[in-house]
């Protein structure tokens, strides 16, 4: 007994420091910067302020790019059954066939292989562009039938117009898959190439597909825009006289009837205008000529039935082709 008790007391010491050993860690790892990490960040810093951010690169010229997928895949995003081959020269432009031709021509290649056997989209442009003017003129003369001349005209510029197309364009990712000499896509190439989708839709699916197309994508960027943020008028009580001249109504007079603040740096004035002692519309300014001028356009918006209380558009109707765009697509 007194032998094992020798042994234990011997053994005691390793076994505490085996115990300490299992315990507590012998080396920890840590994850630091290296020292020549933060020499080599403030170097490229500097470049990036120098040199500026690199130009932009087109898609095609980024990895896991399949044209063919994309322009596939194009198509079944919208929904639309478009036939390939005329989806794809939607996307062509004349500038990016004259500028591989250049382009061959410096690599000094022969006549053949400088020559591309591709048809640009200048025929589906002509076709999409003609046909979006005159199904609009229709879809605004039919939903405005106050509307004049003019309106009717202000109105599909505005929605035909780059600021609107090449807004819908890009959100649609158009922009990825045009082919064209230039990068960024200047606005009018983006607009172009818009357009002869819709002439390439039209031939595909026909003309009840690309009117809903446009009534979809376009139309519906009238949300919440007025009258006259659309269609500017330089004298809006000239219009009015006008208007009310046609319809055999008397003449308007101003009155002024609310006022606050006058002798303040912010005044506010309401002026009515009055045909036959009756009020047919009131609006407010910061001067009697501006508050007359703003009612003037209130009833200018109540004579056009294009309101801010107007009953909304019933889009179905717009499904049925006009028969002017109609015609001419055929």
């Amino acid at each position: 007994m007194a032998s094992v008790a020798l042994f234990r007391s011997v053994l005691s010491p390793f076994r505490q420091r085996l115990s300490l050993s299992q315990t507590i860690p012998l080396f920890t790892q840590t994850r630091e910067k290296k020292r020549w990490m933060k020499s080599y960040m403030l170097l490229m810093e500097r470049k990036k302020k120098l040199e500026g951010p690199p130009p932009p690169q087109p898609r095609s010229q980024q990895p896991n790019w399949d044209y063919h997928a994309e322009i596939v895949a194009f198509g079944q995003r919208l929904h639309e059954n478009f036939n390939l081959d005329l989806l794809k020269t939607a996307f062509i432009n004349p500038c990016y066939v004259t500028f591989e031709e250049a382009r061959r021509r410096e690599l000094k290649l022969g006549r053949e292989d400088v020559k591309l056997n591709l048809k640009d989209n200048q025929q589906l442009f002509e076709k999409g562009s003609l046909f979006a003017d005159t199904y609009f003129q229709d879809c605004f003369s039919n939903a405005y039938p106050n509307l004049p001349a003019d309106g009717v005209k202000a109105f599909t510029s505005h929605i035909t117009g780059s600021q609107v197309v090449c807004h819908v364009a890009r959100n649609l990712a158009v922009e990825d898959l045009i082919l064209s000499a230039e990068f960024p896509v200047p606005e009018e190439i983006l607009q172009r190439t818009f357009f002869a989708i819709i002439g390439a839709l039209l031939e595909s699916s026909g003309t009840e597909r690309a009117s809903l197309f446009m009534r979809d994508f376009l139309i519906t960027q009238l949300i919440g825009k007025d009258l006259f943020d659309i269609w500017p008028l330089v004298n809006p009580m000239g219009q009015l006289v006008e208007e009310l001249k046609k319809r055999n109504i008397p003449l308007p007079e101003s009155r002024l009837t609310k006022q606050a603040g006058a002798s303040t740096v912010l005044p506010l004035y309401f002026v009515g205008l009055y045909s036959d002692k009756q009020l047919i519309a009131e609006g407010p300014g910061e001067t009697v000529l501006s508050a007359e001028e703003e009612a003037a356009r209130v009833a200018l918006r109540k004579i056009y039935g294009y309101t801010e209380s107007r009953r909304p558009w019933n889009y179905s109707d717009l499904t049925k082709q006009p028969v002017a765009a109609k015609a001419l697509s055929n």
